[in-house]
């Protein structure tokens, strides 16, 4: 474990190194959120669709892999959505807590650490990841918080949820990638050497932002925090293990990968979902900052096993 807990040692440096700035107060929270905008638009969505454009849809097309990621993420998605409704939560406070539980920092932690210990065969695997949360859970986290205030669906729900989701650059970012590699159409020189420069800054960008918005999270309700930590960090990589490995025979590498993916700390757009919609913000806060803290080991040790 000790060679590994070495490899993601700079990872978590890079995420310390912007707390400390964040705290400080060196960084700003209106630098940080600058910061993580840069990161989100421009530089992670460059490294995606280089990425995605130098692949082939065939390539990153693994069934057997997204129904295992499916299968072991709602089966802790329900056991977190039963503890809070035997907690007396409404369904907006319920439908948060559960996607702290289950959707992991795969973008900003999970494609820039994986694709660089594991090499460019982790891409796909992880973009198959990133693309499953944003579009299955992203969209069911809005339908039942709008649910649980309205009492009913409507097709405006349907409306918001499609240009939520056409309005992601990561989502953009894969799409266009991949129509780029079906057409087969090869990245001029220059055009790939801008893409490499930008994407470069992803990395260590979103790391150090993901630092520094950690240091304006709060740990309120800290035995909440511990709970949705422990869904996050421990039964998720483990349910997602047992349906890769045992109920869905997912090809060994294929299988790391997701694993190592549902093992990554609670994933910051959820505060701001929970932000925008005015549901348990704090309580988001305090598991983002447990779970980040707690993934140095949790997260180390997944890593090294599935290697």
């Amino acid at each position: 474990m000790l060679p590994i807990l070495l490899k993601t040692l700079p990872f978590f440096a890079l995420i310390g190194l912007g707390y400390w700035a964040g705290r400080t107060r060196f960084f700003t929270q209106e630098a940080t959120a600058y910061l993580t905008k840069f990161v989100f638009y421009f530089a992670l969505s460059a490294m995606i669709f280089r990425f995605a454009a130098n692949l082939e849809l065939a390539q990153v097309w693994d069934g057997r892999l997204v129904a295992a990621y499916l299968w072991g993420t709602a089966f802790v998605y329900g056991i977190a959505t039963l503890v809070g409704f035997l907690r007396g939560l409404d369904v907006q406070t319920n439908a948060v807590e559960a996607q702290c539980a289950v959707i992991g920092n795969a973008g900003f932690l999970g494609l820039p650490m994986l694709a660089l210990l594991f090499g460019p065969e982790a891409i796909g695997p992880v973009m198959l990841v990133l693309a499953t949360d944003l579009i299955v859970f992203s969209s069911l986290i809005v339908i039942l918080i709008t649910v649980g205030r309205d009492g009913h669906m409507s097709p405006a729900i349907i409306k918001t949820i499609g240009i939520g989701l056409i309005k992601n650059p990561m989502i953009v970012a894969m799409a266009l990638g991949l129509m780029w590699s079906g057409l087969r159409i090869p990245i001029p020189d220059p055009m790939n050497d801008f893409l490499t420069i930008l994407g470069g800054a992803a990395t260590p960008g979103a790391l150090f932002a993901i630092g520094a918005s950690l240091a304006s999270k709060s740990a309120e309700r800290i035995e909440i925090a511990g709970w949705l930590s422990f869904c996050k960090l421990v039964l998720h990589p483990a349910f997602v293990a047992f349906s890769a490995l045992y109920l869905f025979s997912v090809e060994p590498f294929g299988a790391a990968m997701i694993i190592a993916c549902a093992a990554m700390p609670v994933a910051g757009n959820i505060y701001m979902l929970a932000q925008h919609y005015g549901v348990a913000p704090q309580r988001v806060s305090a598991a983002i900052l447990v779970s980040t803290t707690l993934s140095v080991a949790t997260l180390t040790a997944v890593i090294a096993w599935v290697s």
